[in-house]
């Protein structure tokens, strides 16, 4: 009775869940596909994708969240590293803080950007005393998106790193490696793939970030307006110039996620080889 009690109950919560999945899907998909059904029944919709204004958000979108990724894997490894090796005393402080960014408010980060370093900020006066002003420029864009998109990433090494044995590490260093040759050969392969989902969470929402951009960056063309941006200022004059920008951001997300997949597959498989 208890076993057919566990049966008849656990095939009552895979129906519930098959159905909660397909309404959430739904309720992702319907928005998605509206948008993408207003871009191809709108007639002006490929006229639009000629516009300067799309290549140079798309430009500035790209390169500068490039570096902006790169910044961050460079600084968010060894961070996340050292996170998953210390979980006590001031590191969960400082753990927290780094994760804070993720429940900011966007609009609240770029505000606390402007008085940090603006021209008048705690480190603006500094850097405006030397000749360097941070607001309003392609610097600012980058600046942005890290303070808002590198806590995604150096969650996942933390979560990556923690999910190493440290056998393995422990092993490595009593057969004579030194903590750097282990950190390469042994704890790197072994979050690989963390790292990857953690670069491509990161990596899309530097590609979505908009309120701490407009606050701390503004909204110049060619300068510091990425999709996000050129997308509300598309909206004040023309809708269809609007839809196709989200499109863009929309497939050029996707294109990311997708890459990262296929790389961390292929990565997956020639281990198993």
């Amino acid at each position: 009775m208890k076993k057919y009690f566990n049966a008849d109950l656990w095939d009552s919560f895979r129906i519930s869940g098959s159905i909660a999945t397909f309404l959430y899907i739904s309720f992702i998909g319907v928005p998605i596909l509206a948008l993408l059904y207003a871009a191809i029944s709108d007639e002006d919709f490929w006229g639009s994708l000629s516009n300067p204004m799309v290549y140079k958000a798309l430009y500035l979108s790209l390169y500068t969240s490039a570096i902006s990724m790169f910044i961050i894997v460079v600084i968010g490894t060894p961070i996340g590293y050292l996170l998953a090796h210390n979980r006590k005393g001031i590191f969960r402080i400082v753990d927290i803080l780094i994760e804070l960014p993720i429940v900011l408010p966007p609009v609240v980060a770029g505000i606390a950007l402007l008085m940090a370093f603006g021209n008048n900020g705690i480190m603006g006066k500094f850097l405006s005393d030397i000749g360097i002003s941070l607001p309003f420029t392609t610097v600012a864009v980058i600046f942005a998106q890290i303070f808002v998109a590198a806590p995604f990433y150096v969650r996942s090494a933390r979560i990556g790193f923690q999910g190493v044995p440290r056998t393995y590490e422990d092993i490595a260093q009593t057969l004579g490696s030194t903590p750097m040759e282990t950190f390469w050969r042994i704890s790197l392969p072994l979050t690989w793939q963390a790292l990857l989902g953690g670069l491509a969470l990161s990596w899309a929402r530097a590609l979505s970030e908009f309120g701490a951009t407009i606050m701390f960056a503004g909204s110049i063309i060619g300068k510091t307006q990425t999709l996000p941006l050129a997308t509300l200022r598309a909206m004040e004059t023309d809708i269809t110039f609007a839809i196709t920008i989200s499109v863009l951001a929309l497939f050029l997300s996707m294109a990311i996620l997708v890459f990262l997949g296929l790389v961390a597959t292929r990565s997956t498989d020639r281990r198993s080889i």
